[in-house]
């Protein structure tokens, strides 16, 4: 069967009230950008719901997009009559009989939101399907469990026929509900925070901290690629990469081994907060999932989130490691985050970290080293790359003139790793 049309579904924001309108441009605007690369395609907006007019474009490679657009909750494609009886029972016997397979079951589904119809859902129920029946003798009705359940949907703007229904990402459309920095690991659990930041309406900038030469190309080329990954939902995506080297080593040395996850955190906070400010965002996205490792207690993240006024929003906060793992495996980010190349989050963790810090004691030491420390937040800051991402390639914002490298009497090894493979 050949369609000629895409019906998509709005999701949640169908509910919003007095602002549904500019939701629904937004949402529109959204479709638009992601299928911006089928020129053909064209586009009516309707009451909580938009028409693709396909036009000799593929539906699969079509769907195939809109699957991963949030906001719509399901899409079908469609073939669209005129408020005629005959046509839409024509229409509907074509539908069935083109199906491969050929169904040998059937019902009947009229939905009638066009109220002057002269002909009510039931009443439409029985008029197509004893078309069917009679043109198709080797069909049957099956109310409760058909092979094929066709679709008659009456609107004012026309009647749509379809057998199909696909899912798509629901929730809010990107940036409806403003914008948020994104603690990005190498790990599995900061992309999946961010999917679903995003599905739930925010645009996101993400962050990664590295420390040069302690990490690799390798390893920066890996948060790029989970970075281009969430882009693939989002359409572009900015990755801030923050030089970390000094003040890790720093932390490194300053002889509180045991208390360098919280103080770590701390800074990155403090950082990220300087760049929400730059970057017009309103919160800090991480992936914190409460108890997986020490800086994930209940204590360590009411100590680590003190460090900035932004409201932290931790998306996986009450999720098992499996279910996490599952859903990263859905959004494509799971096998490059399982690739061994180490990022500044597992470097010079202690043996045994800090579960019940002392937020006290944590703001004695940051005190000793507040003069320094605020100087080497402030570089990291200036110092930060900006790469912008896309399906299409990267491109270079701005470049920090100098990776700061570690003191050479440093001695602290790049081999002191512990478990924290995902801090984010």
């Amino acid at each position: 069967m050949t369609y000629e049309m895409i019906l998509v579904r709005f999701g949640e924001i169908t509910i919003k009230g007095r602002n549904r309108n500019r939701f629904e441009k937004m949402q529109l605007d959204q479709i638009q950008s992601v299928l911006g690369g089928f020129p053909a395609l064209t586009y009516e907006r309707a009451y909580g719901r938009v028409y693709v007019r396909l036009n000799g474009e593929s539906y699969e490679q079509v769907a195939a997009l809109l699957k991963n657009i949030f906001g719509i909750v399901s899409f079908s494609p469609v073939v669209r009559v005129a408020h005629d009886l005959q046509e839409i029972r024509e229409a509907s016997l074509a539908l069935l009989q083109g199906m491969t397979p050929a169904p040998r079951t059937f019902k009947v589904s009229v939905k009638r939101g066009w109220k002057q119809f002269p002909h009510n859902s039931i009443e439409m129920n029985h008029l197509v399907g004893a078309h069917l029946l009679r043109n198709t003798p080797s069909l049957k009705v099956d109310v409760r469990q058909p092979e094929a359940e066709l679709r008659i949907d009456i609107q004012y703007e026309g009647t749509f026929i379809y057998c199909v229904v696909e899912k798509g990402a629901a929730g809010f459309p990107l940036g409806m509900n403003g914008k948020a920095m994104l603690l990005l690991s190498g790990g599995i659990d900061s992309p999946v925070a961010g999917w679903m930041a995003m599905r739930k309406g925010l645009a996101i900038e993400a962050v990664h901290f590295h420390s040069y030469p302690f990490t690799s190309e390798q390893a920066k080329d890996k948060v790029v690629s989970l970075a281009k990954r969430l882009s693939f939902y989002s359409g572009r995506i900015r990755l801030h990469l923050v030089p970390f080297t000094e003040i890790q080593t720093t932390l490194a040395q300053s002889g509180h081994d045991s208390l360098i996850i919280t103080l770590m955190r701390r800074i990155m906070l403090r950082i990220t907060e300087q760049l929400a400010e730059r970057n017009g965002a309103l919160a800090i996205v991480t992936g914190d999932s409460l108890g997986q490792v020490a800086s994930q207690t209940l204590v360590s993240m009411n100590v680590i989130g003190r460090a900035t006024v932004l409201p932290l929003l931790r998306p996986l906060v009450m999720m098992d490691k499996q279910d996490i793992i599952d859903h990263a495996h859905r959004i494509g980010t799971y096998s490059t985050s399982i690739l061994p190349y180490e990022d500044c989050c597992t470097l010079f963790v202690p043996k045994n970290p800090a579960i019940h810090p002392s937020l006290k004691t944590v703001e004695q030491v940051e005190a000793k080293l507040a003069e320094s420390m605020e100087r080497m937040i402030a570089e990291a800051v200036e110092g930060t790359e900006v790469v912008v991402l896309s399906g299409k390639g990267e491109q270079k914002q701005s470049v920090a003139e100098d990776r700061a490298a570690p003191p050479a009497e440093s001695g602290v090894s790049a081999a002191s790793v512990g478990s924290e493979d995902d801090w984010f």
